[in-house]
């Protein structure tokens, strides 16, 4: 039985896509959304910002807040109550990392521009391949 699912989120479609089938297919289950703030590079504005500040999770955090806040739209159209959690890091790391938490992972299938795809990798392909934990990708 699923009783704890986790979903990794961005600011893209398919993840709020994610986001709307764990509800609908797990009802029951206590839904974690997890936003992670990648490392520091050229190509990554916000984490360029997050390097530059002295408290980097309380920045994390404020930078993640709107996209936090609009998971809890999507959920109370589910009349539904859900945990969020900001990481910080290579996002595929971390959530597979923080995956052997929960029974299952509800992730989107891909997310973010082109640009972001190309150089950070398919974050949605390195967590179906590495997780502990059933994995279903959502289009």
């Amino acid at each position: 039985m699923i009783s704890r699912v986790l979903v990794p989120m961005d600011d893209s479609e398919m993840s709020e896509k994610a986001l709307r089938y764990a509800l609908e297919a797990y009802p029951d289950a206590e839904v974690t959304v997890l936003h992670v703030v990648g490392e520091p590079s050229p190509m990554m504005g916000q984490a360029v910002r997050l390097a530059l500040e002295d408290d980097i999770q309380k920045t994390a955090e404020e930078l993640a807040e709107a996209l936090l806040d609009r998971a809890r739209e999507i959920a109370a159209e589910y009349d539904a109550e859900i945990e969020t959690q900001v990481g910080w890091g290579s996002p595929a790391k971390v959530i597979v990392s923080r995956a052997e938490s929960f029974d299952a992972v509800v992730i989107g299938s891909h997310g973010g521009s082109l640009a972001e795809q190309l150089f950070v990798g398919n974050v949605a392909q390195k967590v179906f391949r590495r997780s502990p934990v059933p994995v279903t990708t959502v289009r």
